[in-house]
């Protein structure tokens, strides 16, 4: 099991995230660096007579040893600490505030005892000893706490982000999930029903229609295992329920689709076209004596930002005793997994079609870049 990242961000103990363990300190060494470089202006700007080049290197030599303390305290306490089978209490102690108060104590110390001389022995000066350099060593700590409190705040809080997201991630799959499982029970009652009709009518079709069922459930199965599947799929599972509804309809169904080739691999959300095709059957087509033709196509806006995708049919229309059935069940599930999964920058319309055959659009808006 991972252990959980400390207060300053370095994920430590943790055999499954080696680069993450070591990518945190190597962020907090980058930010000491330009810390030293600031602290180095102040100093030079305070002192005229000194050399910044001179300031630099102190700043840099001090700093970059407090670092490599701070960060070597913390690494060695947790991996002793794993290494000796502490109980999670110990190891959360071990990563909590207190463990981080003496890393910087103890870290600032031996880096001012460390990275004078080096400095020193760079420039040629005798600087004075930790003892006898108290207000140096005091502006050492202060930076440096500042410094590891401002990381530690820093990626705290993009923690925070990451989990916020990963929960809104899992919400949005657990709404999906409750929407398909709503959503194909409805088609399957409705195919049923369907069904039990046209065995006392037609026992031959009926058969043919039921293995048609059969195989358009089992695809429908594969589908829902995953929130999205090419287009391409959601076409082929669209002309398998067409197929099946033609069964039973006959020569009342008449059904085209049209996908162009650079427009199959686009992810979408599965079952997404069937409950627009269901109600072009059931409120355009099946009232209407002689049927008609249900299109199904997808295409680029003119910009080639959006995917459009049209379900005609040239049944009835939207008359005003079928325009809020029109807006039930399957309307308003296609409007909420679009919502869930595009959070807005999606959209369905729904309207009479244009031209002598009348009937009704539906038209999807999605981004292509989602």
């Amino acid at each position: 099991m991972a252990s959980p990242p400390d207060e300053a961000g370095i994920c430590v103990g943790d055999p499954q995230q080696p680069a993450q363990a070591w990518r945190n300190p190597l962020k907090h060494g980058l930010f000491a660096q330009g810390l030293c470089l600031f602290i180095a202006y102040v100093f030079w700007l305070l002192d005229a007579s000194s050399s910044f080049v001179t300031a630099r290197l102190y700043a840099v030599c001090i700093g970059t040893s407090c670092w490599l303390f701070i960060e070597g305290i913390r690494l060695s306490i947790n991996r002793v600490m794993t290494w000796a089978g502490a109980s999670p209490a110990l190891l959360a102690a071990g990563r909590g505030t207190s463990s981080l108060i003496v890393s910087v104590i103890v870290g600032s110390a031996l880096g001012y005892s460390v990275g004078t001389p080096i400095a020193d022995a760079l420039t040629g000066f005798r600087s004075p000893s930790l003892l006898d350099n108290r207000a140096v060593v005091v502006l050492t700590l202060i930076a440096t706490s500042l410094a590891v409190y401002f990381s530690a705040t820093t990626e705290r809080l993009a923690r925070e982000r990451q989990a916020a997201e990963s929960a809104r991630r899992a919400a949005t799959e657990t709404r999906l999930k409750l929407l398909e499982s709503q959503l194909e029970p409805h088609m399957l009652f409705n195919t049923l029903a369907n069904l039990r009709v046209l065995i006392a009518l037609d026992a031959p079709r009926a058969q043919a229609m039921l293995d048609r069922l059969i195989a358009f459930l089992r695809a429908t199965l594969n589908a829902s295992l995953t929130n999205a599947h090419a287009l391409s799929a959601e076409f082929d599972r669209t002309a398998d329920y067409l197929e099946l509804m033609a069964i039973r309809m006959g020569p009342r169904l008449v059904f085209a689709l049209d996908l162009p080739a650079d427009l199959r691999v686009h992810p979408v959300p599965p079952l997404l076209l069937q409950p627009l095709v269901e109600n072009c059957i059931k409120h355009g087509l099946e009232p209407k004596v002689s049927g008609g033709r249900i299109e199904v196509a997808a295409r680029r806006n003119a910009a080639g930002t959006t995917l459009v995708i049209t379900v005609r049919d040239t049944g009835i229309g939207l008359v005003d005793s079928t325009t809020s059935r029109r807006e039930g069940f399957g309307t308003h599930q296609v409007r909420e997994r679009l919502a869930a999964v595009y959070h807005g920058a999606a959209s369905l319309d729904l309207r009479n079609a244009e031209g002598p055959e009348g009937g009704t659009l539906a038209t999807l808006h999605i981004p292509l870049e989602a």
